[in-house]
């Protein structure tokens, strides 16, 4: 993988590049749909390439390794061949559901033993074999395996963890190193800073990280219930210290403010549920404000659910349409909430990445962050 930096902002943090792969590029700052289990729920691969534009997408090594299991997939050829998915996929290590667990599973140093949501069966993540189940997977981009700290969380646990994580980080490097790829494709490996919301252990986690110079780095444990302000000055803390000429990804984040204001910040990858849960749902993010479709004022509304829109699906549906499916509980209401939410999702890192190159970034984003997170 290579990362090729091609614009910085002169007022912020801001920039844009190119992430090179074996399976294509990637233009940043990129959002990536979340297909946990290699399905962006409720959305075909056709449409998320020809509609949604999608240039990469994520898939959950947790999940992956329960269902459909490492024989299917290395039978099938990798996660790509198995989902008919072509271009870059990236795969969380397992930590944050690992996390989710809190009351199935056990760390040691050895790794995290945890009982499936699933069956209850017995089963032991550590350091290597998630590089090793990533190795089947076939992901372009692997991540490290670490402990996600819940928030709140206090400092003496937040310490701890952050050694078990980069103990973690320094078998699961080796590994990777010692291993290879078994598709032809070539993988890449993020370590993972953390340190909840405290300044001295952000910053020890960064330099730590960045004294791998691993081809891109990663920041988890922000998007489990802090403030946003918290949020916002860890990642400050941690992008000063980051490689600037490697991508940085925010894991899990978030809404189109989180987003915009990450950006702002020196963050090229972002990846969230938020899209397509919330869609299902029956909420569209849209330039102009939040709707929520469910509500009787868009009853006899027939205009279409965006004006010059991201995807067709917003100039092809009105929202009177939508809200008669969501209330008639058709399944179709979430594939064209989802739809639109992720083609304005990518929308929205493309129009970025269009002001950080014209100079015009932090006035769009200011006016930007206030108008589309406003309710309408």
């Amino acid at each position: 993988m290579k990362f090729v930096l091609e614009k910085r902002d002169t007022r912020s943090a801001a920039r844009t590049g190119r992430i090179k792969t074996d399976r294509g590029e990637i233009l940043t700052p990129i959002f990536m749909p979340v297909g946990t289990v290699g399905s962006v729920k409720g959305v075909h691969q056709t449409e998320l390439i020809e509609d949604v534009e999608a240039q990469i997408i994520l898939g959950n090594t947790y999940h992956l390794y329960l269902r459909p299991g490492l024989e299917v997939l290395k039978q099938a050829g990798g996660l790509h061949k198995f989902m008919n998915w072509e271009r870059p996929i990236l795969t969380d290590s397992g930590g944050y559901q690992v996390y989710s667990l809190a009351d199935q599973r056990k760390l040691s140093d050895e790794g995290a033993a945890f009982r499936s949501h699933i069956d209850g069966s017995k089963h032991l993540f550590t350091p290597e074999n998630v590089v090793d189940i990533q190795r089947i997977i076939g992901s372009d981009i692997m991540m490290a395996f670490d402990e996600c700290t819940p928030f709140p969380c206090d400092y003496k646990y937040a310490e701890k963890s952050l050694d078990l994580t980069h103990l973690w980080l320094s078998r699961g490097m080796k590994h990777f190193n010692n291993t290879n790829d078994l598709y032809g494709y070539s993988q890449t490996f993020f370590p993972i800073v953390q340190g909840s919301v405290y300044k001295d252990l952000r910053k020890k986690s960064a330099e730590v990280i960045a004294s791998y110079n691993a081809e891109g780095n990663a920041i988890g444990g922000l998007s489990v219930g802090e403030p946003a302000e918290d949020m916002y000055a860890m990642l400050e803390v941690v992008n000063e210290i980051l490689p600037h000429d490697k991508p940085r990804y925010l894991m899990g984040v978030g809404t189109p403010a989180n987003i915009l204001e990450g950006i702002a910040l020196g963050v090229d990858m972002f990846d969230c549920v938020m899209p397509t849960r919330n869609g299902r749902n029956g909420m569209l993010f849209t330039k102009n404000g939040i709707i929520n479709i469910k509500n009787e004022k868009w009853k006899n509304d027939f205009s279409p659910l965006e004006e010059n829109g991201a995807s067709f699906v917003d100039t092809q549906y009105s929202k009177a349409y939508l809200r008669h499916l969501v209330a008639a509980n058709e399944r179709l209401a979430a594939q064209i909430a989802s739809l639109h939410n992720l083609a304005f999702y990518l929308w929205l890192v493309g129009e970025a990445r269009n002001k950080i190159e014209s100079g015009e970034f932090r006035e769009w984003k200011d006016i930007m962050v206030k108008q589309c997170m406003q309710r309408l």
